[in-house]
């Protein structure tokens, strides 16, 4: 009876607290009081400095999550982030059409994608034009610099190129400048 009511908490702590929760039962008669119980936090709380939940990256690379997406949905990437438990991947699409897709940061699946109506496309496509590097490269490239969060395109001014974050272990952010033709990381001379 015992095991019974130590499963049921163990099991409701795991869904009101978001992580994950085991219980080792011992084998032996009901009269002993002493079941282990692990939990394990997941960081689901954890809060990024723009206030948006900060997900966890899994095994799904930036460059792999572009690369899911744009296997969905063909064109052209122009920004990954990771935001609110999933990376969300911008592709311009044939014209002036813009989608949203959603990809799972442990699996890879693609979670979903919805069309957008953007009125940039020219914008964007003229700052792609002439240029060799991919989101997914400049994704790639910035990996070298710590695990990779987001990746956007700057179209603004002379300064165009690929705009990387990244997060160390501890947590902390660093953002990289990546070039269009040559894929070289810099750090952001914008960076507060």
């Amino acid at each position: 009876m015992k095991r019974n009511i130590v499963i049921a908490v163990v099991t409701a702590a795991a869904l009101v607290g978001g992580g994950t929760a085991t219980a080792l039962a011992v084998s032996g008669d009901d009269d002993d009081a002493s079941t282990p119980v692990t939990r394990t936090d997941d960081d689901r709380d954890d809060r990024s400095d723009d206030g948006d939940r900060a997900a966890a990256p899994g095994d799904v690379t930036a460059a792999d999550a572009i690369a899911a997406a744009l296997k969905h949905t063909p064109g052209t990437a122009v920004s990954a982030e990771l935001d609110d438990g999933s990376w969300e991947i911008d592709v311009l699409g044939k014209g002036d059409t813009w989608h949203s897709v959603r990809v799972d940061p442990g699996t890879g699946k693609v979670l979903g994608s919805s069309k957008d109506d953007e009125d940039d496309a020219a914008e964007v496509r003229a700052a792609l034009k002439g240029t060799s590097v991919t989101a997914e490269q400049a994704a790639k490239a910035a990996a070298a610099k710590g695990t990779v969060v987001s990746v956007d395109l700057d179209d603004d001014g002379d300064d165009r190129g690929w705009e990387a974050e990244t997060r160390a272990s501890g947590g902390d952010g660093q953002d990289w400048s990546v070039g269009l033709t040559t894929a070289s990381v810099t750090a952001d001379r914008d960076d507060d």
